[in-house]
């Protein structure tokens, strides 16, 4: 089971936690220093992805000269967002290595990505009150 737990802070903002010791201070869109709730979960998504598309593409044989992305989306309403876009920027050493990738993150995307694979499936969000 995954969890964190998200607390205002003494100063008034807001930090996230996890029980390894890591910590993400969280904000409105408007406020410098901090991230919103809205860019971590694009964040999730793209982490999710990195992280699963490096090392299997490193299995098969082929290091990538430079793997990063960009996670982006617009909101269609004022509480809810359109599709999610995830855009490799990537540096291949070869044209095998291009095939490796590609099949490698098609495969992540539509089938390993748990973050993506639960934005996709409506994952429900239960909300317990004390």
């Amino acid at each position: 089971m995954a969890n964190v737990r998200v607390e205002r802070t003494e100063d008034g903002g807001f930090r996230v936690t996890n029980a390894r010791g890591a910590e993400v201070r969280i904000g409105g869109g408007d406020e410098d220093g901090v991230f919103s709730p809205v860019e971590l979960l694009l964040a999730a998504v793209g982490g999710c992805n990195i992280v699963t598309v490096e090392p299997l593409t490193a299995q098969r044989g082929h290091q990538l000269i430079r793997l990063a992305m960009t996670v982006e989306a617009e909101k269609v309403q004022p509480n809810l967002l359109g599709p999610v876009t995830v855009t490799y920027d990537v540096e291949v050493p070869s044209e095998k290595a291009d095939e490796v990738y590609r099949a490698v993150a098609h495969r992540v995307h539509e089938k390993y990505c748990t973050v993506s694979r639960s934005l996709s499936e409506g994952t429900e969000v239960r909300l317990e009150l004390p």
